[in-house]
């Protein structure tokens, strides 16, 4: 019999990575190692540098209940916080020896002899464990544009997650393709600096006010009393619940969720001077169908003189520049691609191939049965295969809320085969189908099967037009992480 490497192998060192590793620590089961591509931790946040990156939800609920930090400087904080924060949690913890950096997965395979899993590095390297957890988030891989000759552009081409900071825009002409989140931050950074912007959007975006502002010293101060943390932090989750997931999953029953987009068409009006470009700038879906955006500056930017905002189709790309479907090029200097990652693509969930139980390809599960896990983590044919982000785990609102909940989840599972030494840990087929009958039986009530989400062109929708996002409040998801049936498990010797 094989003695793995480790009880347990974590992929990936962002946040889910760091939570996971922690609270398997608190449980006793310590004997783990992670794989981290980059060369420090921080997942999403190592990845994404670009300028007038920051948080989305406030700081206070962008962080683990149990490690609230009292040092973000605004109430939304920057990149570079949430990458100090998850330095921070990483030698605090004392995670750091146990992570492998600058070291790719290329695969992982499932020995069915030998109840573990095989798991090929790009150091050479085959390291074994019985138990795997995908910690791989989703804002990670860059989707490039299906554009025809954007591999021919001449100027410099760069992707907003792969941000190029020795790369001095002051003076260039700069086109953006994309008005997603992204695109909403880093526009109006940029703009001042270059001699022309030019912005290609396919699809408007809802955009809200934020209420970002320094924190006050009585604030901070706040932050380190006995429960003054703790009482932002439900402050602020509650906010985060009324604001999105409330809307987003009750929106047949929640009015309040019908009369969000007079505040975004109010907002429009009231930032941008000209008629016809706040036209072009206004959806003509129902807020929340995708994702939202959330900044002080954005919509302004297009009352500048050298901003514009293109919505004719683009045709090609040329080497000098953009071309669209009306017979018009512009030229440009620096081509940047705000058009998102791979969320929903199976190819991309994880980031490397997974071969489960009797050879079984987790991609081609997925293609041929449609996205789905059980409460979000786990898959039949997947022995001691756990993943934090998996399909209809996400209520959308905080991810912390999520690893946390996902992470107890299986933390559970595992001290569970501990106990019972059991070498091999699979979820039912029986449980897997009730889950998935029950997420079809409750998303009727998501704002994404409306028909005013017809043109959302939302990342949220899978091929199969499934949105695999879990219709439930988010203390629903953490009661039901602490309350599941075990016996939902197959767990053996």
């Amino acid at each position: 019999m094989t003695v793995p490497d480790h009880d347990t192998i974590i992929v990936g060192a962002g946040f889910s990575g760091i939570g996971a590793a922690i609270n398997l620590d608190k449980a006793g089961l310590g004997d783990y190692a992670i794989i981290e591509a980059g060369e420090g931790p921080g997942g999403t946040w190592y990845w994404n540098t670009y300028p007038g990156i920051a948080v989305d939800i406030p700081s206070f609920s962008y962080q683990f209940s149990f490690e609230k930090s009292a040092d973000w400087s605004r109430t939304y904080a920057p990149g570079r916080e949430l990458r100090a924060y998850a330095e921070h949690c990483v030698d605090k913890y004392g995670l750091r020896p146990r992570i492998r950096f600058s070291t790719k997965v290329l695969g992982a395979a499932f020995d069915d002899h030998e109840n573990l899993w095989r798991v090929e590095l790009d150091s050479g390297d085959t390291l074994t464990s019985r138990f795997l957890i995908n910690a791989c988030g989703v804002l990670i891989t860059p989707r490039l544009p299906d554009i025809d000759g954007v591999d021919s552009f001449a100027g410099v081409t760069m992707h907003t997650a792969r941000w190029d900071h020795e790369l001095d825009l002051t003076g260039k002409r700069v086109a953006v393709i994309g008005t997603g989140a992204s695109a909403v931050q880093v526009i109006p950074e940029i703009a001042p600096k270059v001699s022309q912007l030019t912005v290609f959007q396919r699809t408007p975006i809802w955009c809200f006010p934020k209420f970002d502002v320094p924190l006050s010293g009585p604030a901070q101060r706040l932050m380190r009393l006995p429960g003054g943390s703790t009482l932002q932090r439900w402050l602020s989750q509650a906010y985060v619940e009324l604001t999105f997931t409330l809307p987003a999953q009750y929106f047949t029953v929640n009015p309040m969720a019908k009369n969000m987009s007079k505040v975004g068409e109010s907002f429009l009006r009231k930032q941008v001077r000209d008629p016809q470009v706040r036209a072009k700038l206004t959806p003509d879906y129902a807020v929340g169908c995708k994702r939202p955006g959330f900044h002080n500056g954005y919509l302004a930017t297009y009352n500048r003189d050298n901003v514009e905002l293109v919505t004719e189709p683009i045709d090609k790309i040329t080497g000098s520049g953009v071309a669209t479907v009306d017979g018009a090029t512009r030229d440009v200097d620096v081509l940047i691609l705000a058009t998102g990652f791979k969320v929903m693509d199976t190819d991309e969930m994880p980031t490397y191939p997974v071969v489960g139980a009797g050879g079984r390809s987790w991609s081609e599960h997925w293609q041929q049965h449609r996205l789905q896990a059980y409460e979000g983590v786990s898959v039949p044919g997947f022995p001691n295969f756990f993943t934090v982000f998996g399909p209809y785990g996400y209520v959308g609102s905080s991810y912390f809320a999520l690893i946390e909940a996902q992470t107890h989840h299986i933390v559970r599972c595992l001290a569970r085969a501990r106990r019972e030494g059991a070498r091999r840990v699979e979820v039912t087929q029986e449980a897997n189908d009730r889950y998935f009958a029950e997420m079809m039986r409750k998303r009727h009530r998501q704002i994404f099967w409306q028909d005013n989400c017809r043109n959302a062109n939302s990342y949220y929708f899978d091929k199969n037009g499934d949105v695999p996002i879990r219709p439930t409040t988010t203390l629903e998801a953490v009661w039901r992480s602490r309350r599941f049936p075990l016996a939902d498990y197959a767990f053996s010797r």
